[in-house]
Order: structure tokens, then C-alpha cells, then sequence
């Protein structure tokens, strides 16, 4: 074999439904939904000691109206103005363009779980860092079950060079807030 071959398989299965009714759902990966991403939210809220940086706020609304939310996590300072607020870094980290790649949401949870600890290390990153995170991108093809595109039919990772403030709302918002940030 040379160095160019490749090798495909093929993964096939089937699925015998014991009555006509019956409603069935298949997934590639364990599911994270937009409710998931609430609880957890509102879980890391409560908790007293993540209040002194952990910010939950909405970006913006959706085409259907849900919220699209984001986080700022970093230390604050007693001073913002302060030399060393002033030289933290800018972090930007987003999630779910294409709603079907669920992973990519347990990998968020994972990271803020972590952000938000009483490590060492995270209390370090929040210390040097600004984290601005928007851990679903795409909320209306989340809650609607879509795999790549939103509740306009549209693939919002292609519409990030100029998208209309009405059928893409999210990237519009995302693209202000890194301005800003």
C-alpha cells in the first residue's frame, strides 16, 4: 500500500421498531441542550465564591427569540483602571455554530467548570486574563434539533464576513462584542 491510499469503513446498523407509532432519536455523541447549558449556568451563579468573576449576561436575542448568552470570567480588580487591569489579555472562546456538534459543548462545560474552580491555576488565568466565552452560538438550531444551520436555514459559520443584524443576529453580537473587547 502507498502513502496515498486510504482506508474507508462504513458503519451500518439496524433498528427494528416494535410498534408503527413509535418515535426514535439516534445520536453520534451524548446530547447537551440549551437547558443543559441553563442549569449549569445558573448552577455556577449560586455558588458564592464564582460572584467575584463569573458575569452572565445575554448577548442577544435569537430569530425566535431565545437568549443568546455569554460569560466573562477574570478576577476583578479593586482598582479597573490599575495598571494591572489594564494589561490583562482578552480571551474570546465560542461554541456551537453548528448546533449538532454537541462535543463541542461538553468540551465548553469542562472548560468553565475549570475557569471557575478554586485551583491554583484557574484562580491564575483569572487573574492575567479576560475571558469573554458564548458557550452556544447557535441556540435556535440547538432547541430545534438542527445539525449545521439556524432557524433561517442558514450555516451561520459562513456568514461571519457581513452578517445582516436581522437573520444573524448571533454573529452580528459576536462581532460587536470582540470589537468592543
Amino acid at each position: 500500500m502507498n502513502r496515498f491510499s486510504r482506508n474507508y469503513y462504513t458503519f451500518t446498523f439496524t433498528a427494528e421498531f416494535k410498534y408503527d407509532d413509535d418515535m426514535c432519536y439516534f445520536s453520534h455523541c451524548f446530547p447537551y441542550t440549551y437547558s443543559d447549558l441553563q442549569e449549569d449556568l445558573t448552577k455556577i451563579e449560586k455558588d458564592g465564591n464564582c460572584q467575584n468573576y463569573f458575569y452572565r449576561g445575554t448577548l442577544t436575542r435569537t430569530l425566535a427569540g431565545n437568549k443568546c448568552e455569554y460569560l466573562s470570567i477574570t478576577s476583578k480588580d479593586k482598582d479597573p483602571t490599575s495598571a494591572k487591569a489594564k494589561a490583562k489579555k482578552g480571551i474570546f472562546i465560542s461554541a456551537r455554530v453548528h448546533p449538532g456538534e454537541s462535543n463541542s459543548s461538553w468540551m465548553m462545560k469542562g472548560l468553565i467548570d475549570y475557569l471557575v474552580s478554586k485551583t491554583p491555576e484557574a484562580r491564575a488565568l483569572r487573574d492575567h486574563f479576560v475571558f469573554k466565552i458564548v458557550p452556544i452560538l447557535n441556540p435556535d438550531g440547538v432547541i430545534n434539533g438542527n445539525y449545521r444551520c439556524s432557524l433561517a436555514g442558514q450555516d451561520l459559520n459562513r456568514r461571519w464576513k457581513a452578517p445582516n443584524k436581522t437573520l444573524h443576529p448571533v454573529n452580528f453580537a459576536v462581532k460587536k462584542l470582540i470589537r468592543s473587547f
